[in-house]
Parts: structure tokens; C-alpha cells; sequence
């Protein structure tokens, strides 16, 4: 199985979106986002309305609902639209609505995902959103994710899914070590047999190291600690979907659409939005 696109843009219909950029209450605002991600490059747009945050608490059903369908009727017509949620109802409400990818941070829904014939991303999590990254622990990180990818894909083939992508889950259930780890193991978990999915954008580890680089530039090991904010997470975000681009990943999935496929031009040449 091939991934055909590399870019995938995010939208998060959201108020509690960890990266700032949420758009809850408004799907015109919504929309006009996801267009704008199209036109910059994206071949894929994202849409969520629950947010994976660590510490986030689920949304009612209805209210999910609410938030996504318009917004993915509204993209659809436009190019590729994802579904990022892990209730089977939405999945189906999206599908309706034109969403053709599922993007489940459960990894439960292979068999909705098959119903629907959507291309199932099933993504690795150590517990839920609530808990995640309360005590991430692993005998090895690489080796636990890889067998837990493997598994999916297993399943996914089995429950008739057309096309699985897998996803190690950066961010979700881990440390920094742990997300480290796995990203310089990308050119691996790549051949696992699925298109493999990248989503490391604007993430807390990427403003642990940049809050480290900053530290060291200033000689001051009290800033060590220090956070640097979701919405200036540019440089390091872009450094791994390159990383991950050029080890491998089919798909990398960002906030910052317009200087992520410029980046990956660099790299992988004019086509390299495009695989």
C-alpha cells in the first residue's frame, strides 16, 4: 500500500486545541482554514473536534457532531478530508459528509473504517487523552510501538479495511525520550508494511528542545525547564517532518501547511508533495 499525499493539514474545531489555533464555534472560520490548507499544498485535511491533548476530557456526542460535520461537508468538495475522531458515530456522520480517511487515535475502528470504506490510520497511544502522559513508561519504546503498528495493520487487513496507515503516536503517551526515540527509528517503522504517518507538529517536546537551544544560546541552565509556546514551535516542527519526510514517513500531518511543503521541496525536490 502507497500513501499518495504527504501533507496533511489539521484543523481543530475545538476551544481547548493545545497548539492554539483552535476554531470552536465557527465552521465558516473552519472552512475558510481548510481551504486556505488546500491552496498551500495540503493533500489532505484533517478535521477534529475532540481534542487528544494530554489532559483532555471527551466530548458529548452530539456536541462533536456539531462541531465537525458542517465543516467536513464544507471541505469535501475540495480535496481529501480526514476525520480525526474515535467515536464510530462520527465516523459515519463524516463519512456522509465526504470525509474518505479515519483518523483514529484509538485504533479501535478498523472495522467502521471498513464499513465506510475509509483509508483506516490507526495511531498508537499509551491509555487516553486523560491520562497519557501521566507516567509514560516502556520496557523499549521502538520495539513496543513497532509490534503495536504491526498488530493494527493485522487487524485492519483482517476487518476488510481498503487501506491502512499507521501512526507511533508522537506525543501521545510519551516523554521526550521516548518521542526521540522513535523518530530516529522513522526509516524502520516505515517498513512495517503501511504508509506511515508522522504527526510531531507544534508538540510539547519540540518546546522542550527548543526552550534547551535557547538556554544553551543564552548560558542560562535555569531556562532549562522552561516551555516555549505551541505557536512558536515552527522551526523545530519543520525540522522533524523533514527528518521524517526524508527517513521515510509518507505522511506528515502539520499545523503550519505553507512552510512545511516549501521545507519538503527542498528535500525530496518539486514532487515531493506528491508520492
Amino acid at each position: 500500500m502507497k500513501a499518495e499525499s504527504v501533507v496533511m493539514g489539521i484543523v481543530n474545531v475545538t476551544p481547548d486545541s493545545f497548539s492554539n489555533d483552535g476554531l470552536y464555534g465557527s465552521s465558516e472560520a473552519a472552512i475558510a482554514q481548510g481551504l486556505q490548507q488546500f491552496s498551500q499544498g495540503a493533500a489532505i485535511v484533517d478535521v477534529g473536534g475532540e481534542s487528544t491533548r494530554p489532559g483532555a476530557l471527551s466530548v458529548p456526542l452530539d456536541e462533536e457532531l456539531r462541531r465537525v460535520v458542517d465543516v467536513v461537508a464544507g471541505l469535501a468538495p475540495h480535496g481529501r478530508v480526514s476525520i480525526d475522531t474515535t467515536k464510530e458515530q462520527v465516523a459515519v456522520a463524516a463519512a456522509e459528509a465526504g470525509a474518505c480517511i479515519l483518523n483514529d487515535v484509538s485504533a479501535n475502528l478498523c472495522e467502521v473504517a471498513a464499513q465506510l470504506g475509509m483509508t483506516w490510520i490507526a495511531v498508537h497511544r499509551q491509555g487516553t487523552a486523560a491520562t497519557m502522559q501521566d507516567n509514560p513508561t516502556y520496557g523499549d519504546v521502538v520495539v513496543e510501538v513497532a509490534e503495536f503498528l504491526v498488530g493494527a495493520l493485522q487487524r485492519g487487513v483482517v476487518a476488510g479495511v481498503k487501506e491502512v496507515w499507521v501512526d507511533p503516536g508522537i506525543g501521545f503517551g510519551k516523554t521526550t525520550a521516548h518521542n526521540l526515540e522513535l523518530l530516529a527509528n522513522v526509516r524502520g517503522l516505515s517498513e512495517l508494511g503501511a504508509p506511515l504517518v508522522v504527526g510531531a507538529s507544534r508538540k510539547r517536546f519540540i518546546g522542550e528542545l527548543h526552550a534547551r537551544s535557547d538556554a544553551i544560546a543564552n548560558m542560562d541552565a535555569n531556562d532549562l525547564g522552561v516551555q516555549v509556546p505551541a505557536d512558536d514551535r515552527l522551526e523545530g516542527s519543520l525540522a522533524v517532518a523533514t527528518w521524517a519526510f526524508s527517513e521515510g514517513a509518507s505522511v506528515v500531518r502539520t499545523h503550519d501547511v505553507a512552510f512545511t511543503v516549501d521545507a519538503l521541496r527542498v528535500v525530496g525536490g518539486k514532487e515531493a508533495v506528491t508520492i
